[in-house]
């Protein structure tokens, strides 16, 4: 019989020390704004097995700030996806009131999309936008989707705007570090909905240790 670990809290926690000893060894001089800073990036890294997220996650200047304080408050959290609604952990969401929704295949979406010939994510948006109250906005797919937020030019509490891909990708996420909104972002072509989802749950897991 091979000998392996087999909890998931112990792979996890072996998994994050791997993660301080290689960037201890190969970035001695880098150095994490915060302790919260630290937890997003290396959730990052552990989801993605990437050091590059050290350079590429980018964020504004009250972004982490904000985006504690709406998740504090309960605030309802809008993904592109259901891949990034899934990976989010909802019960501790919950635990403050908030709640996560994805309206990629709402009945409306979809019809909208096809009347209007965008794509149900930029629709999702829009339904979105629709709704009362506070909203932190998750993307991690749809480069659509973050434009058609920075169109509206409505205020939002957070964005976490890290579409992956080759078209629009970049110009998005480049397009919202250069608005004044409250955002984390991924510079470059990287991304997807298992980096938005880790950044959201790292700052859940800080809430719930504070």
């Amino acid at each position: 019989m091979m000998n392996y670990i087999q909890q998931p809290q112990a792979i996890e926690a072996k998994s994050f020390v791997i993660i301080d000893e290689i960037v201890r060894e190969t970035r001695p001089e880098y150095r994490f704004a915060s302790e919260l800073h630290e937890a997003v990036i290396k959730r990052v890294i552990h989801t993605t097995a990437d050091f590059d997220w050290l350079d590429i996650l980018w964020f504004s200047e009250h972004a982490l700030d904000n985006l504690c304080a709406a998740l504090r408050s309960g605030c309802t959290i809008y993904t592109d996806t259901t891949m990034a609604l899934s990976g989010i952990n909802k019960t501790l969401l919950a635990s403050f009131g908030g709640e996560c929704r994805c309206y990629i295949s709402h009945p409306h979406v979809v019809h909208q999309a096809k009347e209007l010939a965008i794509t149900r994510s930029m629709a999702a948006v829009d339904l979105a936008m629709q709704e009362e109250g506070e909203k932190i906005f998750v993307f991690g797919n749809a480069p659509t989707a973050l434009f058609r937020l920075l169109e509206k030019a409505t205020p939002v509490r957070a964005v976490v705007g890290v579409p992956v891909g080759f078209v629009g990708a970049e110009e998005s996420k480049d397009a919202l570090i250069a608005s004044d909104l409250p955002a984390i972002a991924a510079r470059g072509r990287k991304g997807g909905s298992n980096v938005a989802a880790a950044i959201v749950n790292a700052v859940l897991y800080h809430l719930r240790e504070a």
